[in-house]
């Protein structure tokens, strides 16, 4: 089982997960964060830290973010899309993204 990142994510790419993750199982984009599947512990430590309330154990994701859990562990294996260990600073409009619906066509690989 695996922790998957929703699209809630997109144009916000708040890092406050990544500063909790006991594993560094997160994949940054430039403007999104995946979690590796295969390095996923299912710890959940990650959900409650996301300010965009963007991450969810596998068997939980909403019906309308299914197509989620394949794309995070295709964005996972991205030679582009590097572990990320340190928090940072989110993008410049997070906090009027982080609410916003239907950003897949946001997504930037």
């Amino acid at each position: 089982m695996t922790h998957i990142v929703t699209e809630a994510c997109i144009a916000c790419k708040y890092t406050d997960c990544v500063d909790v993750c006991p594993v560094d199982c997160f994949r940054e984009g430039p403007n999104f964060l995946t979690i590796d599947p295969d390095e996923c512990i299912d710890c959940a430590v990650c959900i409650p830290e996301c300010p965009a309330g963007a991450i969810y154990a596998e068997e939980d994701v909403p019906k309308d973010q299914q197509h989620m859990i394949k794309l995070n562990a295709d964005l996972a294996r991205l030679p582009n899309w590097k572990s990320i260990t340190k928090r940072k600073a989110p993008l410049p409009d997070a906090d009027a993204m982080k609410d916003r619906t239907g950003k897949l066509s946001l997504l930037q690989r």
